[in-house]
């Protein structure tokens, strides 16, 4: 019977050590957890942050002063503008002078 007994008290601070290692392990993976949500909490706050710096910063009056403050560049007026337009494409191949090239391997006249 002392034999049993033994091995019972045995078990029973193995199984007693197991528990508390177990609980232990079980609260550093909350605090692991509750850090990682931080973490990510400060994630998404920065990155709405730069989606609001992306949203000012693409701003055409702001691109507009910053161009005049920094970079000293002035809006043209009107006479000093040249508009160049360029002549409609048409399909298939032209030669130097802008005629159509026929294609000879259709049997085209």
């Amino acid at each position: 019977m002392t034999r049993l007994s033994i091995v019972f008290a045995a078990l029973l601070v193995l199984s007693g050590l197991m528990l508390v290692s177990s609980q232990y392990r079980a609260r550093q993976l909350f605090i692991d957890l509750d850090r990682a949500r931080a973490a990510a909490r400060k994630l998404d706050v920065e990155w709405r942050t730069l989606q609001l710096d992306q949203t000012n910063y693409s701003k055409h009056s702001l691109i507009q002063t910053a161009a005049e403050r920094d970079l000293r560049m002035i809006r043209l007026d009107a006479q000093h503008l040249r508009v160049i337009t360029l002549p409609e494409r048409t399909s298939g191949p032209r030669d130097l002078q802008g005629t159509p090239k026929l294609d000879t391997a259709k049997g085209a006249p």
